[in-house]
């Protein structure tokens, strides 16, 4: 999940500001959360399953370090958010954003989100979350003992819409506007994955991917497994600023990238791994990416105030994937 999370930030920073914290705290909790499940991500279809199958790999090659990864950032990140709460909880004027508290209770704590000590779910929303939550249920089900891939977990999705809809009696318009609404929100992913594949179709055709797979054998061929992989990291961070969309990167890098392990004497996994990882951290800050530029405009928190309190956690995060990609490549 990513732009799916945009929808919680009118309903969680509220929260974070009434208990004493600071928007900051509520923008971390989400974007940091859902960051390190990407950047840590197990069978993540829009990053690892894609990457995998385009790397010519099962996408369980390499789960293990995909795991120490995942509960290690997690470990990471919890502790660096809570620290950061505890201290600006105790002493409010430490806040990233202590200038604009006033402005933020008044914004958040004043504009409908401060009067919900009455507010309940109706038996029509239970039971939508519920089909909800099953929806979920269904597609790991499916993609996991039945080889499950976009075409039944679309017409799941699709179907599961449906019986919302009437569930919730929408309506015809309402439905159908809903369902437009949402598609039209994946159209841009949709265009670069559709490009990004275009583009290796050309290469493909033009032989042009052989031609860089032979110059970079020359050139990478006789790095020793720890030079390279931690090459490979550090081109798809830069590759991450230009491409934020991790399905795309992975359709469009991959087919290079991965070639290039064999030449190294390095495991593929370790070449989908390191782009996942290095996708996940750079989309933490990446001023090209909807998520962290439409998060904190929610949240109305600038940039610069933005990285200010994210960058040593950014630094941590970095010695730690640097050392579990070394440690597995020594492996």
């Amino acid at each position: 999940m990513a732009e799916e999370t945009l929808a919680f930030y009118a309903i969680l920073i509220p929260v974070m500001i009434a208990a004493g914290y600071d928007a900051v705290t509520g923008v971390a909790t989400i974007l940091i959360g859902a960051g390190i499940g990407v950047l840590g991500s197990t069978i993540n279809p829009f990053a690892t399953v894609i990457a995998a199958n385009a790397a010519g790999i099962p996408f369980t090659e390499g789960m293990i370090l995909r795991v120490v990864i995942l509960l290690g950032g997690l470990v990471i990140c919890a502790a660096y958010v809570m620290r950061y709460a505890h201290r600006i909880k105790t002493d409010p004027s430490r806040s990233i954003v202590a200038g604009q508290a006033d402005a933020h209770r008044r914004l958040f704590l004043h504009a409908g989100f401060g009067n919900m000590e009455d507010a309940t779910l109706t038996g029509t929303q239970k039971v939508v979350l519920i089909i909800f939550a099953l929806t979920f249920a269904a597609m790991i089900w499916g993609v996991s003992s039945q080889g499950w891939w976009m075409d039944k977990m679309g017409a799941l999705f699709f179907g599961s819409a449906i019986v919302i809809g009437l569930v919730g009696r929408l309506g015809e318009k309402k439905l159908t506007g809903s369902f437009v609404d949402g598609a039209r929100d994946l159209l841009g992913v949709a265009l670069v994955v559709g490009l990004a594949r275009g583009i290796v179709v050309i290469m493909d055709n033009g032989l042009i991917a052989d031609t860089i797979l032979d110059g970079a054998e020359q050139s990478l061929g006789g790095l020793g497994d720890l030079a390279f992989i931690n090459l490979m990291f550090w081109i798809e961070v830069g590759m991450s600023f230009f491409v934020p969309s991790s399905s795309g990167l992975a359709v469009l890098s991959m087919p290079i990238m991965a070639p290039l392990a064999d030449f190294a004497g390095v495991g593929r996994d370790l070449v989908v791994t390191a782009f996942q990882s290095a996708n996940g951290l750079v989309n933490l800050i990446n001023p090209t990416f909807a998520v962290v530029v439409g998060g904190l405009a929610i949240a109305h928190v600038s940039y610069i105030r933005w990285l200010a309190f994210i960058w040593p956690l950014m630094l941590i995060l970095l010695v730690f994937i640097t050392a579990a990609l070394t440690v597995a490549a020594l492996l």
